[in-house]
């Protein structure tokens, strides 16, 4: 790897955390800070979301830690994982925090942050590509279009206790956003979707559930906001997976680059009929 693609930027000091973002998947998204952080780091603290591949440029030598949350598993504590960070910068460490998509998007790297700031641990910030928009891309679907809408929403599908989250005005989303993206939303789709239609959406409402974004195992099953969670299941998807509703999923019949590689025909004339219909 040439190191004139690496002059000029910052170096990851000893005592230091970065909090940097992987993207969804492929290693091709990662950005040159996260590369620059990944050949420096001494101790590489790394989410389940990450894709092994981009594991593959740490620093030789490097320290690799796991500290990965996924829903419904045996998970280290969020203050747990924190107070780690903290820990290896104090012992003098060159820490790097690896997550999945972008640190600030659902990924918690907030509440790291403000644990570093609290003990006085000097850290940067290294966003990444969030699942909600490029896995959406590589699945051929755009969250916007200046034709179908100009507004989306990203939520999450459960909070801290993993459940639904309380505090999201169902109403408010379903009037207000013709795209909605909603991450860690397979454990509760049928209680989310019900949510959405009771509110007042559609039920035969194009919806899209994108697993293991970008990556060689993508998946990408289109439903309709009412049989997602039958389909979903039926389908034996599973998590990590985001999942869009709205009028753009039906863009994917001209948009899906990744399966016109495979010798998928896209339709131009599918697309230019969708984009006349009205948004939710």
């Amino acid at each position: 790897m040439s190191e004139t693609l690496f002059s000029g930027l910052p170096s990851l000091e000893a005592g230091t955390v970065w909090l940097v973002g992987a993207g969804p998947g492929d290693p091709g998204l990662l950005t040159l800070h996260a590369l620059n952080g990944l050949r420096q780091a001494d101790v590489v603290v790394h989410d389940a979301l990450v894709d092994s591949s981009c594991l593959a440029y740490v620093r030789p030598g490097a320290l690799m830690e796991f500290a990965g949350k996924r829903g419904g598993k045996p998970s280290p504590k969020q203050r747990d994982i924190s107070l780690r960070l903290v820990e290896l910068a104090r012992a003098g460490k060159r820490v790097l925090r690896l997550k999945g998509g972008d640190p600030f998007v659902f990924g918690r790297g907030g509440e790291e942050a403000l644990t570093l700031v609290e003990h006085g641990i000097p850290f940067r910030v290294v966003p990444g590509i969030s699942a909600g928009i490029g896995g959406l891309a590589y699945a051929g679907i755009p969250v916007t279009h200046r034709d179908m809408t100009q507004t989306v929403t990203f939520l999450t599908g459960h909070d801290a206790k993993g459940i639904v989250p309380s505090g999201i005005d169902w109403e408010g989303v379903a009037k207000g956003s013709p795209v909605v993206v909603m991450y860690m939303a397979m454990k509760h789709l049928g209680t989310i979707t019900a949510s959405l239609i009771e509110a007042g959406r559609r039920a035969d409402e194009p919806l899209a559930i994108v697993c293991h974004a970008s990556t060689a195992r993508q998946q990408v099953l289109e439903t309709t906001l009412g049989a997602a969670a039958v389909a979903a299941l039926d389908a034996g998807l599973e998590p990590p997976a985001i999942v869009v509703l709205g009028e753009v999923v039906r863009l994917r019949g001209a948009l899906d680059w990744l399966g016109a590689l495979s010798g998928r025909v896209l339709s131009a004339d599918s697309a230019r009929c969708d984009l006349r219909k009205d948004p939710a």
